[in-house]
């Protein structure tokens, strides 16, 4: 059974890495559509995550519709196929939850705002984020598909990692109350690796400097890390294994992009302090 569960998980890795990795370099267009599948799946296990009450499908229409109202607009400025005026409208996405509430009968407005600004602030926000990374004019000289490749990479490789030393030597737990087997030694292992890959990337590519290269692959690592922790904790919190079904072995959106989703805006924000 083992045995079976690793080729699933390890199969469903690959397609997903091949999707990831294939849409980026082929078509931001494509990746754009892909991370708008992703933004409603994401909205959809955020509400699961919060099983206090029972939202109806309206209730669920208008969780999306507010994070929506920041990922389009977020994508469109960054892809630059509208003006920058249009991200007025995630100043409705923002405000959509107070109408909400108000209309809700039997589900409390601090219920139905956790849902809406978690949704938002841990799905849409960075998903749409992810695509200035495309864009020389707002994140630099690095703009591009390999930054946005390498963001991912160091993800990847710092959970990888992560797990690999931490399986072999985790003796110290870093988090028990939340992730009772990640441990500091895992952790540190995963910086490492994360780092030296950062290390090596700099010395045989010419598009990133060894400076840069080592702060974001440390960035990600930290805030990475983070957002594993978080989504942990909201998982913990609703007492289930997974926030969702999408990827067999690996669970859900949520369970692949927690890392991603928290890090990418403060890589965002060092790409512009840098400028």
């Amino acid at each position: 059974m083992a045995i079976t569960n690793l080729v699933t998980r390890t199969l469903y890795g690959l397609l997903f890495a091949v999707i990831m990795v294939g849409s980026i370099i082929y078509d931001q267009v494509l990746f754009a559509f892909i991370m708008f599948v992703f933004c409603l799946i994401g909205v959809s296990e955020m509400a699961k995550l919060h099983p206090k009450y029972k939202f109806h499908n309206f209730d669920k229409l208008l969780f999306s519709i507010s994070s929506l109202l920041v990922f389009i607009p977020l994508t469109f400025v960054a892809l630059e196929f509208s003006e920058s005026k249009i991200l007025l409208l995630t100043l409705i996405g923002l405000l959509l939850p107070f109408i909400h509430g108000l209309f809700s009968k039997k589900i409390p407005f601090s219920e139905l705002a956790l849902v809406h600004w978690s949704s938002i602030l841990f799905v849409a926000f960075p998903a749409g984020l992810m695509f200035f990374f495309f864009n020389e004019n707002v994140t630099g000289l690095m703009a591009g598909p390999y930054l946005l490749l390498a963001v991912i990479m160091f993800i990847w490789l710092n959970d990888i990692f992560a797990y690999l030393v931490g399986s072999q030597f985790g003796k110290t737990r870093l988090f028990a109350r939340i992730s009772p087997k990640k441990s500091w030694e895992g952790s540190i292992g995963g910086l490492f690796f994360t780092l030296l890959s950062a290390y090596l990337l700099s010395v045989f590519t010419d598009w990133i400097s060894m400076k840069d290269a080592l702060l974001i692959a440390s960035i990600i690592v930290i805030f990475g890390s983070l957002g594993d922790l978080i989504e942990s904790m909201m998982k913990r919190e609703a007492n289930v294994k997974d926030s969702g079904k999408i990827l067999p072995g690996h669970g859900g959106v949520l369970d692949r992009f927690d890392a991603t989703f928290f890090a990418v805006p403060f890589v965002f924000i060092y790409l512009i302090l840098i400028q």
